[in-house]
């Protein structure tokens, strides 16, 4: 009798460094008496679909911080270009199964709603062909269309992505038309199959990825397929120290502010 198939693992690594252009140190910034990786990582622990969340960081100080409040991290190199190269290091390092699923979370999304971390591991799980799926947010703030922080994205009826941009797609041809296009944005969640993972970084870099700098329109441009969810949760971000007080109002708003 053949053995049984094993389940994928699904697994959590938060990317985190110390040096940033905007915000200096930004994963040690307290929120609420506490540093914000350490919400972060509070918050993934909390998701009962994962096996396993880790701190990926080639800095000691945010290393030892992970480790004072008794969280698993992973140092790894500091030469790294993108979340994407440590991730996949901290992966390797991890021993994870090239069949199990990787979730990268943002170490700088410390109010993500933790259903959002099934909504994109699922499809991989459901689908053991499927390399790669992200989240995407129907943008309800008209200011998000074009600005280029806010990276828009384009599907197919079967929901892979067929493009992603900083510009707004699609693009009225007529904007005096009363019907208007409805505009998804990306969420900077991903799940990855681990074996994918290693494959995606090891590809050159994509022409349109140049030129957009978005890693995603690498694994498009390489003919590998997107899947895209659409979540009902919104996530912040901490980009600047203003940001960090408006976090810290909602949280308190949220009466969550006891340290």
């Amino acid at each position: 009798m053949s053995a049984k198939t094993k389940e994928p693992r699904v697994v959590a690594i938060i990317p985190a460094r110390y040096h940033s252009n905007r915000f200096e140190g930004k994963p040690l910034a307290e929120i609420c008496g506490k540093p914000m990786i350490r919400h972060v990582y509070e918050r993934a622990m909390a998701v009962p679909m994962l096996s396993r969340v880790a701190v990926a960081t080639d800095d000691e100080r945010i290393a030892e911080c992970v480790r004072s409040f008794g969280g698993e991290v992973v140092m790894t190199r500091p030469d790294h270009v993108s979340g994407t190269d440590r991730l996949a290091e901290a992966a390797t390092i991890m021993g994870i199964d090239e069949h199990d699923v990787v979730v990268n979370i943002q170490g700088d999304q410390p109010l993500f709603d933790q259903a959002v971390v099934e909504q994109v591991a699922r499809p991989l799980l459901e689908d053991p062909a499927l390399p790669l799926s992200t989240l995407i947010y129907k943008i309800v703030r008209e200011e998000e269309i074009n600005d280029p922080n806010h990276v828009k994205t384009v599907f197919d009826v079967n929901g892979m992505a067929l493009y992603f941009s900083r510009s707004p797609i699609p693009h009225q041809r007529n904007p005096e038309d009363v019907e208007k296009p409805t505009y998804y944005k990306h969420l900077g969640f991903y799940a990855y199959r681990k074996g994918f993972l290693l494959t995606f970084v090891g590809l050159p870099e994509g022409e349109w990825e140049r030129f957009e700098k978005l890693e995603q329109l690498r694994a498009l441009e390489f003919g590998y397929r997107i899947k895209v969810v659409l979540t009902g949760h919104d996530s912040v971000e901490v980009d600047t120290p203003k940001d960090l007080e408006r976090v810290e109002e909602m949280i308190l708003r949220a009466g969550n502010g006891r340290g």
